[in-house]
């Protein structure tokens, strides 16, 4: 795998982490179950925003692995939500790592997955997405 910079997109993140040596899989990278975890909560946020409450992630449609992810990269996670349905939320959440920092606008892109979530009342039952 070969790294292809791209500039990052003109919006602020969801989310923005540096993974710590603790995230590290044997060979030294930064564990998927890491990643996948971060891109859960990127896409919570755009979800419960959008919900205007309380969410839970129901399905992980897609999950791909571009790149890996390298100690004391700046991770980016850009959260969009791409469907609205009368109880879920589908988020396709694009994720990009700036291999040297200190080149804020130049990264590469890593991962990129698509997750939907449920909007539930205080007593874990679903409800419906309110209208904007």
């Amino acid at each position: 795998m070969t790294d292809h910079p791209v500039t990052l997109p003109d919006k602020q993140p969801a989310l923005r982490v540096m993974p710590m040596p603790a995230d590290l899989n044997a060979e030294g990278d930064v564990f998927g179950g890491w990643i996948m975890s971060q891109v859960d909560i990127a896409g919570a946020i755009a979800a419960g925003r959008r919900a205007k409450g309380r969410i839970a992630t129901v399905a992980v449609n897609s999950f791909v692995f571009k790149q890996p992810v390298y100690k004391a990269d700046v991770v980016s996670f850009f959260a969009d939500v791409v469907r609205v349905g009368r109880t879920s939320i589908t988020v396709n959440v694009e994720v990009y790592a700036q291999r040297r920092p200190e080149t804020e606008e130049i990264a590469v892109k890593v991962t990129e997955a698509t997750l939907t979530y449920v909007a539930l009342n205080a007593d874990g039952s679903k409800r419906v997405v309110p209208s904007l």
